[in-house]
């Protein structure tokens, strides 16, 4: 896990570059969520079982056959971005600023209240559904209006790289600005993204996460019909991840933002670690567009600890992707078993979207946000809703109760539809 360099021939046998592999750390976070806007809020409910799915505020959902989501908290968002001059613009866009201030603060690159210098940081963001508030914004124009009342902000709003364009603008910040669009593991891909062009020396510092809204008729009715959402009336039983009687996911929103950097760069200015990135795997399935396939996942999740340098029975705690759905939850518990063999029944796992609702492409950075905050406590959280474990997981699930494990590694699963896996291995703070 120290750091070490490798060669390449990106041209010839007579050619070669000579990369220094550098150690990639977490020195900031900032989330936006239905458990609230700053980490000890959300931590706190976490452990104590709280979940942020409620009925939805936001949306007539009266002629729809899902009513729940987890929204973020009436006001506080907007409260946020009154703080920092903004109005809301776009609902992803609004999340990922108000995420990556504080993630930016907790690490020392900004100061409250000083005015903000241009710095060097690349923006490498993930989103499933990018700003589908302007999207729909646009799409009612076009139907209540005419093609001819198209307003020409339509065009810049709905880019998915609205969201990191308005990153960059907002702090400053004159490295690259792109996002990454992979479903369901787009928070994680990008995560893993700014972690090799750190670690590989394109970059000193990295601002990544992910961010996701869809709580608009076009969105949410879209997913109202696809099969995937549960239909359990009560949104505090809802959503049961791993549960023999789980029935679906709950869509939620939110943002999440980390900020990695290089180890020697973090430790030279004095930084608080929060975490360490000890590994990255990816795959696709290349199977169905919607069906997971667990030997696609577990060719990820070999990957990542492999590049960790870890065994499975190093891992101190999966953050599973633990969706809620029948088929996602089997799969992934069949590509656990695969990679882990008998170390599975010794490896606790937990699920967090119970919590924050599945927020697509923010889902990987909420929960690597919570996972190194596992860490950090040496606590995982309960999972929701198990009162009946499903027998075929055969996998150690951490019961009703928050339960300690021991200081170690974490692995963070993300599979979306489309294919593509994302696994990060986590590692705790020197």
């Amino acid at each position: 896990m120290g750091d070490s360099s490798f060669t390449v021939n990106p041209m010839s046998s007579t050619s070669s570059l000579t990369f220094a592999r550098r150690r990639v750390v977490v020195s900031g976070l900032g989330i936006v969520s239905a458990l609230g806007i700053d980490e000890d809020t959300v931590w706190q409910n976490l452990v104590s079982g709280k979940t942020g799915i409620g009925m939805l505020r936001s949306l007539d959902t009266e002629k729809l056959k899902t009513h729940i989501g987890a929204e973020v908290p009436e006001g506080v968002l907007e409260a946020k971005l009154k703080s920092l001059g903004r109005r809301p613009l776009d609902r992803s866009v609004d999340m990922a600023i108000a995420a990556t201030h504080d993630a930016l603060i907790q690490s020392g690159y900004i100061k409250e209240g000083e005015e903000l210098e241009e710095q060097d940081v690349p923006i490498i963001l993930g989103s499933g559904t990018g700003t589908m508030q302007s999207h729909g914004v646009g799409y009612q124009t076009l139907h209540e209006k005419g093609i001819q009342a198209m307003r020409p902000t339509t065009v810049p709003k709905c880019m998915y790289n609205a969201i990191s364009g308005a990153i960059s603008m907002q702090f400053r910040l004159t490295g690259t600005n792109y996002i990454v669009v992979s479903a369901c593991t787009s928070g994680t891909n990008a995560i893993g993204v700014a972690y090799r062009m750190i670690r590989d020396g394109y970059a000193d510092r990295v601002v990544t996460g992910g961010a996701d809204a869809f709580f608009y008729p076009f969105s949410y009715g879209a997913w109202n019909n696809i099969g995937a959402l549960s239909r359990i009336e009560d949104p505090l039983k809802a959503c049961r991840p791993f549960a023999a009687d789980r029935e679906g996911t709950a869509l939620g929103e939110g943002a999440g933002t980390l900020i990695l950097e290089a180890r020697d760069v973090a430790k030279a200015r004095g930084a608080r670690i929060r975490g360490e990135i000890l590994g990255y795997g990816e795959s696709s399935d290349a199977t169905h567009l919607t069906r997971p396939s667990a030997d696609g996942q577990a060719k990820a999740m070999r990957a990542a600890l492999a590049e960790a340098g870890l065994a499975p029975s190093d891992i101190a705690l999966i953050n599973a992707h633990g969706t809620g759905t029948p088929g996602n939850d089997s799969c992934e518990s069949q590509s656990i078993r695969q990679v882990y063999g008998d170390a599975a029944d010794d490896v606790p796992l937990v699920a967090n979207k119970s919590y924050f609702g599945h927020t697509l492409g923010a889902s990987g950075a909420l929960e690597c946000i919570s996972s190194l905050l596992s860490m950090e406590k040496g606590i995982a959280p309960p999972n929701l809703n198990l009162e009946n474990p499903d027998p075929e997981c055969r996998v150690k699930l951490v019961g009703g109760e928050p339960m300690p494990i021991k200081r170690g590694p974490v692995m963070k699963n993300s599979f979306g539809f489309g294919g593509g896996n994302g696994v990060l291995i986590l590692g705790p703070a020197d």
